[in-house]
């Protein structure tokens, strides 16, 4: 024991410079363990581990644990190498409390950012509809109040009162308010439209009837590229009070979504209904800007004062093919129409004879024909849409009754419940088709 009091004896002894030299060792011997006796095995844990949270949360707490190791050691250092300065250190002493509060107050706030979204998500109710920006906000709200106290905590180490602050800049704050209303309204919507995300840089939005791609999104204004390369300064006021659809979504990527292609053909009363659905259908399904799924689907939708009305449904993988897509099937459906001797009307009134007019008798039975191998295609094809319709509904069905299993893993509910989500458009599809 005297052989300890004689070496911190000596120890004490030493010169300013040597007292520094030996903080500083120590202080690398206690980062070096925190870095393989502390940090290591958690990070070999968590890389372990299948959650994502506890790798996002490793860096962030590893930096702020050599940061609060650090400032404690320069702390612990000062007391020691100036011990006789004691007004010094007494000095020092609140702005350490200010740093250990606010770093306490990074490790809260990154906690809750990435935790809350992990718990939140294992209470939420599962559905095949998922509204983004919910999350994300609660977890900003608790993340600014987290702050909001830290920071309230630091200042009155200092003796500074936050909330007698706020009061002396509210009357100075309102005359600038008022002042420049309309540019801080733009500024707090885009914070509002960073928090909810309604879009991303590369999506396609309209707004008001204007249709366009998001090429940039500022604090003031969003400015979108619109069909004819125009550029159109939106502000930032406008998209939050106006009514906005995002045909990019999924989650406001960026990354094009399929859209639907829809084209109205009105044709002859004389025309035979299933011989212009197997023409029209046969064309979606040949188009090079079309996918297989969803099929194409052709609907009667108006029997009109000189037409009956059929309309296309089929689909394109990205946005950006719409109307390249419409243009090829316009073109394609009067060149196979002149061909099959399918009638387009003029909404003219005009005087039926009773025979086919001047059509030739050679073209009529060539026709009839065509519409009566027409009609038995057409049956066969509503008798898959009725097979497609009844495997859909079953399959979601088994879906719903396997996601009641509380063993399932979350990839498996995730993949399950990708799944049910394209069964409902499916099924979706198949209603409207009945209707």
């Amino acid at each position: 024991m005297s052989t300890v009091q004689e070496y911190l004896d000596q120890i004490e002894s030493l010169g300013t410079l040597a007292k520094v030299g030996i903080c500083f060792a120590l202080l690398g011997v206690v980062l070096l363990s925190c870095k393989y006796f502390v940090l290591r095995p958690f990070g070999n844990l968590v890389t372990r581990s299948k959650a994502k949270w506890d790798d996002a949360l490793l860096a962030p707490l590893s930096n702020r644990l050599y940061f609060f190791v650090t400032v404690a050691g320069t702390q612990l250092s000062l007391l020691w190498v100036l011990e006789e300065n004691t007004e010094f250190n007494e000095s020092l002493f609140p702005l350490f409390s200010v740093i250990y509060i606010l770093t306490t107050t990074s490790i809260l706030s990154t906690g809750i950012k990435h935790l809350l979204p992990v718990i939140l998500g294992r209470f939420s109710a599962k559905s095949s509809v998922t509204v983004s920006g919910g999350n994300p906000l609660i977890v900003f709200l608790l993340r600014g109040v987290t702050y909001f106290v830290g920071l309230n905590l630091a200042l009155s180490e200092l003796d500074i009162e936050l909330l007698g602050l706020f009061a002396s800049l509210a009357v100075f704050s309102l005359i600038i308010g008022l002042a420049v209303q309309q540019t801080l309204g733009n500024i707090v919507n885009s914070f509002m439209l960073a928090v909810d995300r309604p879009f991303e840089v590369g999506d396609r939005i309209e707004v008001d009837g204007m249709v366009g791609t998001v090429i940039s999104m500022g604090i003031l204004s969003t400015k979108v590229l619109d069909r004819d390369e125009k550029l159109v300064v939106i502000p930032n006021n406008t998209l939050i009070s106006s009514t906005l659809i995002n045909h990019a979504r999924g989650g406001g990527d960026g990354i094009a979504r399929r859209i639907s292609v829809v084209v109205d053909i009105g044709v002859d009363y004389r025309e035979s209904i299933d011989h212009v659905k197997v023409i029209m259908l046969g064309l979606a399904r040949d188009c090079p800007y079309t996918i297989d799924a969803p099929e194409p689907r052709v609907l009667l939708v108006e029997l009109g004062d000189f037409a009956k009305v059929l309309r296309l449904y089929t689909w394109v993988a990205d946005y950006s093919d719409e109307w390249v897509t419409r243009d090829w099937l316009l073109k394609s459906l009067d060149e196979r129409f002149e061909k099959e001797h399918i009638r387009i009307p003029f909404p003219t009134s005009v005087e039926l004879a009773g025979d086919e007019d001047e059509m030739l008798s050679q073209q009529i039975e060539s026709k009839e024909s065509k519409q009566r191998a027409a009609k038995r295609q057409m049956s066969r094809e509503d008798r898959d849409l009725r097979k497609q319709r009844d495997e859909a509904r079953e399959e979601l069905e088994d879906i719903q009754e396997r996601l009641r299993d509380t063993s399932l893993t979350k990839e498996e509910r995730a993949d399950f419940d990708n799944r049910a989500m394209e069964l409902s458009k499916t099924l979706t599809m198949f209603d409207t088709d009945d209707d």
